[in-house]
């Protein structure tokens, strides 16, 4: 029988999705459900002087109106519960931190009657002025992330340097699905259906905010909108969604509004990030220097980590890369696709694309020439690096060869042309994982497991697992996901999920294929009776004797013959993530190689067409690992021309907080996509060599496309996005 793993095989939760059968959060429909609006702050920094909901409590369909005074208690949850970004629970002062805050929440009969009447709630504010400025002075003295050597004194004396400072802007996520929560709480148990990519670290913090131990909450989320990090931890509307529901005894539906997405549930922050690099004339890097600094809220600490890729990416004996924070008005940011070695990478590898035009020298050959034998950061070998291919590969398929250097010198059908290429990097890593493994007397099996499925193909890689261990048709296998009465799996963050299930899954069904074994050699029915088990084998869904293989019977007539409905294996493995004592360094590796079109008579500028090369690890299912890539490039043309959330200096709203005036990238702006996969196993993250896809295909885009710009128009932005006005200023 052919390999399952390997093939690009359809979704097997396609057809759920496209018929509407799938339900979302949102699709919840609960008898006696009662719906809920979520009212926010209109200015961004002050206090709650008078909160008046008279009016609002006294409209048609109204049930409640919640605020400070009638919420009930709340717990600030502590860091053992979980992750979540805005710890502070919901009304628990009056003080303002960031436009959008949630004031009241209002309940009513219909979501129309509650809309209504929560514009009619008054709030008088003693307003203060909110800190929203651009410009980034970190708050403290930067922290050292990683040092080596005296990059100092290297930079001081080298022939070539550049020295450059690189902005990227505030964006905002925005997947088809808004954030939404349907609370469910019986006097005892509460069931939560929530968009989330961690069921697990959601339940476990909201028992602490709600004062509750984590058996009487249960989380539920089968089938998410994307998520991209937005969705990762819990955000305050899930908070109150549940504290409503256990006040009023029905269920409670709440769902963000669009332009609450900009406000209430995190995005990329701000950073600003200065980079030293030096080299001697033949290219050799002889210094590296990154100092980053992101924005975050006035009450978290988060912190973009710019400088992840750095210590490792180039080979340099002296290197410093330090980061800081500073506090602004704002909600909380929040991990968004790629999070810091995205952003990160985008100021390296622009300095990088400086760095080869100072010294005269092809920028694929620049970053050949300081390719490292070892993680420098770390001191330790990589596990597999196969960066140097993907460059070379990448420049052959785009046809590198051809690129002239000289600015505004290539030109097709009277548009000129830019190319441009960047290097990317994402981590590799496990997550600790538990999943369950049940073979059934119909011959099929259930895959169970507490992780999540957010559009990424986590019920087909699942699905595949087990197929190609057991023989059982892939169309035989269920998949089980996204909730926490499951064994608890990862969050699906970090293109980790893959990876992390494998050693779960394989001990999980193994030891379910070992009790069907166990189960045709016992009884008066079993088909080997009295054989020895280690003289059996389990092999396309038959169980039968090593050396007599024509005699096997299928696994369903043994669990039949033995009056059993199924049997089952349970399958547990550690993360590896944040291990601090790595014996070796995982990474995955590609290459990023792009064409613009440039043409100043109209000042149109667009993206014609990507090359991308991918050392991601083993590739189980290239199809939906290139839709996994395809997503991403998409991603970062919206990073590098579109993306970019405003605030109002006056009242530190986000002013752009819709889908017509916060620009993405459409249909009409994609390019031509072209993703080759390297498909080495990488064997020290787990048996089959499997690493995540998703972030790696977003890292190495922007800076990728500045490079081109600059090499069609001579214009250098090194403050994202790149829009038309700055060209033409430049110019």
């Amino acid at each position: 029988m052919a390999s399952l793993l390997g093939q690009a095989l359809p979704r097997i939760d396609g057809p759920q999705k496209v018929s509407g059968f799938a339900k979302y959060t949102s699709d919840r429909r609960l008898e006696n459900m009662a719906y809920a609006v979520a009212v926010g702050s209109t200015v961004g920094a002050g206090r709650i002087a008078r909160l008046d909901v008279t009016k609002a409590r006294a409209a048609a369909g109204v049930i409640e109106v919640f605020h400070a005074g009638n919420i009930g208690k709340l717990y600030k949850p502590s860091p053992e519960a979980g992750i979540i970004d805005e710890a502070r629970p919901p009304f628990a002062d009056d003080a303002i931190r960031y436009y959008g805050q949630y004031v009241a929440l209002v309940v009513a009969e219909t979501f129309e009657a509650a809309t209504t009447a929560a514009a009619l709630i008054e709030v008088k504010y003693l307003e203060t002025a909110p800190n929203v400025a651009p410009e980034l002075k970190p708050d403290d003295e930067p922290s050292e992330v990683s040092k080596r050597g005296d990059p100092d004194a290297a930079f001081a004396a080298a022939p070539v340097k550049v020295d450059q400072t690189y902005v990227t802007p505030a964006e905002t996520h925005n997947p088809i699905e808004l954030h939404a929560t349907v609370a469910v709480y019986d006097g005892e148990m509460f069931t939560i259906y929530e968009t989330s990519q961690a069921v697990t670290n959601t339940r476990n913090v909201l028992s602490e905010i709600l004062g509750l131990p984590r058996e009487r909450i249960r989380i539920l989320m089968k089938f998410l909108g994307s998520g991209f990090g937005g969705k990762l931890w819990p955000w305050t509307h899930g908070t109150l969604a549940a504290a409503a529901a256990r006040s009023l005894g029905r269920p409670v539906k709440l769902v963000v509004t669009r332009k609450q997405m900009f406000e209430a549930v995190g995005h990329r922050a701000r950073t600003q990030q200065r980079v030293r690099m030096s080299a001697e004339p033949d290219g050799t890097l002889t210094s590296l220097q990154h100092d980053a600094v992101n924005d975050h809220g006035m009450l978290d600490d988060y912190d973009e980590n710019c400088g992840e890729a750095t210590p490792y990416f180039y080979g340099t004996g002296n290197l410093r890369v330090t980061g800081a924070q500073t506090r602004r008005n704002i909600g909380s940011p929040t991990a968004m696709r790629g999070p810091g070695a995205v952003p990160g990478l985008y100021a390296t590898e622009s300095a990088y694309d400086e760095l080869a035009l100072a010294l005269g020298m092809d920028p694929v050959a620049l970053r050949l020439h300081n390719e490292p034998s070892q993680d420098q950061g770390l001191g330790i070998p990589f596990s597999s690096r196969h960066y140097a291919e993907c460059l070379t590969l990448g420049a052959e398929r785009f046809g590198w060869s051809q690129r002239t250097p000289a600015v505004g010198s290539m030109r097709r059908d009277g548009t000129i042309l830019g190319w441009g290429v960047a290097g990317c990097s994402w981590l590799a890593a496990r997550l600790g994982a538990e999943a369950r493994v049940e073979l059934l007397a119909d011959g099929s099996a259930r895959v169970l497991t507490g992780t999540q499925d957010i559009g990424t193909g986590t019920y087909t890689v699942l699905a595949q697992y087990v197929a190609e261990t057991t023989g059982i048709p892939l169309e035989r296998v269920v998949v089980e996901l996204g909730d926490t009465e499951l064994p608890p799996g990862p969050i699906s963050g970090g293109s980790m999920v893959t990876a992390s299930m494998v050693p779960a899954v394989f001990e999980a069904v193994r030891k379910a294929m070992k009790s069907a074994v166990g189960l045709a050699t016992k009884g008066d029915a079993a088909p080997f009776k009295d054989v020895p088990a280690d003289e059996l084998v389990f092999a396309n869904g038959r169980i039968g004797r090593k050396d007599a293989p024509a005699g096997a019977v299928p696994f369903a007539d043994v669990l039949q013959a033995a009056s059993a409905a199924f049997v089952s294996g349970a399958g547990k493995s550690e993360g590896s993530f944040g291990d601090p004592h790595p014996k070796y360094s995982l990474h995955s590796y590609g290459a990023q190689f792009i064409e613009i079109g440039w043409q100043p008579e109209i000042a149109r500028l667009r993206v014609h067409r990507i090359v991308t090369v991918v050392d991601a690890g083993r590739i189980i299912n290239p199809r939906m690992a290139r839709n996994q890539i395809e997503g991403a490039l998409i991603m970062g043309v919206g990073m590098a021309l579109f993306e970019e959330t405003h605030y109002d200096p006056r009242s530190g709203a986000p002013i752009n907080s819709n889908l017509a005036d916060y620009v993405m990238t459409t249909h009409a702006d994609a390019p031509q996509m072209d993703v080759t996969f390297l498909d080495y196993p990488d064997t020290e993250l787990n048996e089959l060599g499997v690493r995540g896809v998703g972030e790696i295909g977003l890292a190495g885009v922007a800076p990728a496309i500045t490079a081109a710009v600059y090499h069609a128009t001579g214009v250098r932005v090194r403050e994202l996005p790149v829009t038309i006005e700055k060209l033409l200023v430049e110019a």
